[in-house]
């Protein structure tokens, strides 16, 4: 291990050498004084005056954050140049199996700056923030690839491998900050129609809400009734169509053994079920097993504007077997409805991007719905099962930066414990959630807290980490693990008693609801 780890150092070191590194044409100290406006000027100094590709003037604030952002993406595709050639140097499957998680993670990074740069799209404030959110998470979760599989020394392999990329994705983050406003009302503000953000198209809502199961483009039946027998092969065949418009594949009614993995290409999938626990999707990855926990998922989405209906995603790698994912989202206004998540550890990975979850359940143990994406969960149903070490923890969300648009909102949802704790609650402890990345952010509004929330509500990660620059609240929830009375004493935690600081986390403002759920169909409620 160690002289691989040593192999990774000498990779990823030539991944430090810049680009054309000679003076531009830049003033230094014009360079220096817009630089100092970021979180990170160095890198920002260091490539932006070493690099001849940017001598353009930087007269106002919107030619530097162009700069900017395009000095992200030239050190995420040097990166990305120097991973390609490091499979061949990997000395066990582990290794490999990380890296061909960064392989996937830094061509969706680029793709998304590319989107955020691209002159020929308009791409609001809100967007780019979304974006250059999830390039950011990306990297990360490249990094928790090697981190989860114990690869010694990461502390100096893992600047290497970031090549000062997440460093320059922070400065454009805080750049676009000043002209993102949180509650991003010019994204589609508070109003949602028919019960779902308004981004969800009128065609899709009305595909969500049909009594009856929607025309299917494509149908899955195991006893050969329909066009395909498996999902994987009817999303395959999916890709291969032309254009990108909604495409419609109804699942019937079975167990569905298998790994399905919708890719970047694939876009605007719906999967139409049978009902929870009439189509199920399941596997059994782990990392226990194997796998990276990003790759264990029985199901990963990253195409855009994906929709699931009426479908149980499960993975049955037990409690022991520590990280295994049910389902993964990276699918930018994903909409999952009268769906079922069902795992023990990281069931639930809101990875990326927006989401929207409403009528769903969602089982597990530790940080079983987790990530860092900007996600809200409407009327879901959420269940702690019986834990191996006795400790549930329901949250853990991965916000990086301070200025991540990202977070987890839990609205009008309904938190109890699953029928295989209820005899054993009493010798459980099960909280709300814990901070896994710095600026964890995390809110439970108006949802109902059983009795086997712990009245701290709230568990430490490690020490103090985080417990300052968290961001948890709790606003007007009952039942009986809702007192706040005794709840964590943090200066990241507090009790939220206004109605307008509680909306910010209500999908109209935080996840742009009304710009695009009401395409789906799928019923939400836009505010409070």
């Amino acid at each position: 291990m160690v002289t691989a780890t040593l192999t990774l150092i000498a990779i990823f070191s030539l991944l430090l050498i810049p680009p054309a590194a000679v003076s531009g044409n830049h003033d230094g100290a014009a360079i220096k004084a817009w630089c100092s406006q970021t979180p990170h000027p160095q890198p920002c100094e260091y490539f932006l005056s070493h690099n001849t590709k940017y001598n353009g003037p930087i007269k106002k604030k919107s030619d530097f954050f162009r700069l900017s952002t395009e000095l992200a993406l030239d050190r995420c595709v040097n990166a990305q140049t120097g991973l390609s050639a490091l499979g061949v140097k990997c000395r066990n499957p582990k290794e490999k199996a990380a890296w061909a998680d960064c392989l996937e993670l830094y061509d969706e990074t680029v793709r998304w700056i590319n989107k955020t740069v691209d002159p020929y799209k308009k791409c609001s404030a809100a967007e780019a923030q979304t974006w250059l959110s999830a390039a950011m998470t990306n990297l990360e979760t490249c990094r928790q690839g090697f981190e989860e599989f114990g690869i010694s020394d990461y502390a100096n392999v893992f600047p290497l491998l970031s090549n000062n990329a997440s460093m320059l994705l922070s400065n454009t983050l805080a750049l676009n900050k000043g002209d993102f406003d949180f509650d991003f009302d010019s994204a589609g503000g508070n109003s949602y129609r028919e019960g779902f953000p308004a981004w969800v198209k009128p065609g899709d809502r009305k595909l969500l809400q049909a009594s009856a199961t929607p025309r299917a483009n494509a149908v899955v039946a195991q006893d050969g009734s329909g066009n395909y027998r498996t999902v994987g092969a009817a999303v395959a065949a999916a890709g291969k169509r032309s254009g990108n418009g909604r495409y419609v594949i109804h699942v019937k009614q079975g167990t569905y053994r298998e790994n399905v993995d919708i890719g970047k290409n694939i876009k605007n999938i719906m999967l139409v079920g049978d009902g929870i626990g009439k189509t199920i999707i399941t596997g059994s990855r782990s990392v226990d097993g194997g796998s990276t926990t990003f790759k264990s998922a029985t199901v990963a989405v990253v195409g855009d504007g994906f929709i699931a209906r009426g479908i149980t995603f499960r993975n049955t790698a037990g409690a022991r077997n520590h990280q295994a994912v049910a389902l993964r989202s990276g699918s930018d206004l994903s909409v999952f409805y009268q769906c079922s998540f069902e795992g023990y550890q990281d069931t639930l990975y809101v990875h990326s991007q927006r989401q929207f979850y409403r009528d769903c359940d969602i089982y597990g143990t530790v940080d079983f719905i987790f990530g860092n994406a900007a996600v809200v969960l409407q009327n879901c149903n959420i269940y702690a099962r019986d834990p191996p070490n006795r400790t549930n923890t329901i949250t853990a969300q991965g916000r990086t930066d301070p200025n991540q648009n990202t977070g987890i909102s839990i609205h009008n949802c309904r938190v109890a414990a699953a029928p295989d704790l209820r005899p054993v609650q009493s010798s459980v402890r099960t909280y709300l959630g814990r901070p896994w990345k710095e600026y964890s952010r995390t809110v439970f509004m108006k949802t109902f807290l059983d009795r086997l929330i712990e009245p701290a509500g709230w568990m430490p990660w490690s020490g103090n980490f985080a417990l300052n620059t968290l961001y948890y609240g709790e606003y007007a929830n009952t039942g009986p693990g809702s007192s706040t009375a005794n709840r964590v004493k943090w200066k990241g935690y507090r009790v939220i008693t206004s109605a307008s600081e509680a909306a910010r986390f209500a999908p109209g403002s935080f996840i742009a609801a009304n710009s695009w759920i009401p395409a789906t169909g799928v019923p939400y409620t836009s505010g409070l």
